[in-house]
């Protein structure tokens, strides 16, 4: 018989899987984070996924962090944990660093900017839907061979936007970013450049390649930006191809830009591999891929990894039917999302042992989760929110972050920082009882020095 979890049950099992239950993985004493040994990094890494994976990310991120001290190896292996479940989209800007300390406590700018900009145990670049994610190092061949779409048909429906410029170009995705990659190297060598500056400086080089016709389409100015040429424009669309490829990764941000460099600079060598086996890298790092989505939003659907991904239901089948003898059917409850949908059956009994974290009236679990929060990316909206304050979180532009209180989404919040004072207004979905309240001040005092605050104010709208 098939396993019929409950709303509780399917919360339950994808807050353990976000790493958004129980303790966060460093506490807080005193203000600052307590030590983290390696084999407890080891514990919550792995659950993010096989050993294999898991020991990896989490055995590098406690050899560069025991050298820093016991504070310092807290945090540093905290980090990269949290970080190994599923990756952390990093836009809005600073949405990331607000993720991890949701699930990691003692979360420090200065921790989070080593372990990138030093350490190179967390990396950025673009990846899933061709957004900015953070990830661990280690882990790089899942976020960008596993993501990368395996035919030509697939990249398109991952980067529609560039679509028309390459049908009048008569160029396909994958020869457009063959171009832009053979430009790369010698454009990027010693240096740091925004999209902007790429595109200014690549698109002239790949100009010159291109018949006459071509040429004259390509220069033309295109429908994205005013004064940007239909070329800069494939070259920004195609960038997040190249990225995918390994060549590419963003650079920490300076002056509010995000830069490119060239990973083998960057890191002093190519992206870890990712272990041969008789499929290949690249699959076995797709079929990866699918489980830490199954472990983070399962039980789901083909056509819901799918969008997660950023491609067509059609196009899964590259990565889902690798874990076909690994998958188990599970049968969700009425609603909006009733019907069949798949989980590794490994994890039915975490699944059928799942429940709400239990609720402390005097002590509440609060975590403020950023917008673009990787738990907010639930493709079964209802099961995390109620359909009539979904349109308070949800929004195309601009959206709020997510007040999480014991396990369920209880309000939204919007940060503003004006000075050295970071202003969060809290707008709940029902009253909250004066120990809540209490924590949301108290978690907005913990986020103010991440948002680069001395001080905080919260202000509590009506509900």
């Amino acid at each position: 018989m098939r396993e019929q979890p409950t709303r509780q049950q399917l919360i339950g099992f994808r807050l353990r899987g976000h790493g958004l239950q129980g303790p966060r993985l460093a506490g807080i004493a005193g203000g600052s984070a307590t030590a983290v040994n390696p084999s407890q990094a080891r514990e919550h890494a792995a659950a993010a996924g096989p050993a294999a994976v898991g020991e990896h990310a989490a055995s590098q991120a406690s050899e560069h962090a025991a050298a820093a001290g016991p504070t310092a190896a807290g945090e540093h292996a905290a980090l990269i944990a949290a970080a190994a479940r599923c990756g952390v989209q990093n836009s809005p800007p600073g949405s990331a660093i607000l993720a991890l300390h949701a699930r990691a406590g003692g979360v420090t700018r200065e921790a989070f900017t080593a372990a990138i900009t030093d350490e190179h145990t967390l990396l950025q670049t673009w990846s899933l839907r061709g957004a900015p994610y953070i990830f661990p190092t280690a882990d790089a061949a899942l976020y960008t061979a596993g993501v990368l779409p395996p035919t030509e048909a697939a990249g398109r429906r991952f980067l529609p936007g560039v679509v028309p410029a390459l049908d009048a170009l008569g160029l396909t995705l994958e020869a457009a970013s063959d171009l832009v990659q053979a430009e790369i190297a010698d454009v990027l060598a010693g240096r740091a450049l925004d999209i902007h500056e790429l595109g200014h400086e690549i698109a002239p080089l790949i100009a010159a390649r291109l018949t006459d016709t071509q040429r004259a389409h390509w220069n033309s100015e295109g429908p994205h930006a005013p004064g940007q040429s239909i070329g800069e424009a494939v070259v920004h669309f195609c960038m997040r191809i190249v990225t995918l490829r390994g060549v590419a990764c963003i650079a920490p941000r300076e002056e509010r830009r995000a830069r490119f460099v060239l990973v083998s600079e960057f890191l002093g060598d190519a992206l870890p591999g990712w272990p041969a086996g008789p499929a290949g890298p690249a699959e076995a790092a797709r079929a990866e891929l699918l489980r830490r989505y199954l472990r983070c939003y399962g039980p789901a659907t083909r056509a819901s990894f799918a969008a997660w991904l950023g491609v067509g239901a059609g196009d899964a089948s590259a990565w889902w039917d690798l874990l076909e003898d690994e998958l188990a059917p599970v049968e969700l409850p009425a609603g909006g999302n009733a019907g069949e949908a798949w989980l590794l059956a490994a994890d039915l009994p975490a699944l059928a042992a799942a429940d709400l974290p239990q609720r402390s009236a005097a002590q509440p679990d609060m975590r403020l989760l950023p917008p673009g929060d990787p738990y907010l990316r639930a493709w079964d909206r209802d099961t995390i929110v109620a359909p009539a304050e979904q349109g308070a979180l949800w929004r195309n532009v601009g959206g709020p972050g997510a007040l999480l209180i014991d396990g369920e989404v209880r309000g939204t919040w919007r940060p503003s920082k004006r000075g050295s004072t970071l202003t969060v207004k809290v707008t709940p979905f029902a009253a909250l009882s004066v120990a809540q309240r209490e924590a949301v001040a108290a978690e907005v005092e913990l986020i103010a020095p991440l948002r680069g605050a001395t001080r905080s104010d919260t202000v509590f709208q009506p509900a």
